[in-house]
């Protein structure tokens, strides 16, 4: 299926924030003695940004567009256990060509 930008809407963006719990802290910690993928805050951190992606797209449907392009990440621990994570893109909407 071919599709073409037909508008382009706003910038949208949404945060989100992920505060590392007391017990996830202590299980991440023991799991870095182990070594490998510290799945607690894998799974935090996957969580988080699905969370404001989800929103971003809503944001962008607020806008009437229906698609975002050039998403982008980004993540900053803003105070010590709490991370800011921003996605953020151009609302646009996208039709099929005739």
């Amino acid at each position: 299926m071919v599709s073409e930008l037909s508008e382009v809407s706003e910038w949208c963006a949404e945060l989100r924030f992920a505060p590392a719990a007391i017990f996830g802290t202590i299980g991440a910690g023991l799991q870095t003695l182990v070594g490998g993928n510290i799945t607690l805050l894998t799974n935090l951190c996957e969580k988080t940004r699905a969370e404001a992606f989800d929103l971003m797209l809503e944001h962008a449907a607020e806008l009437g567009g229906n698609a975002v392009v050039g998403a982008r990440y980004d993540a900053t621990e803003i105070m010590q256990g709490v991370t800011e994570v921003l996605a953020y893109g151009t609302a646009v909407v996208v039709e099929p060509t005739k």
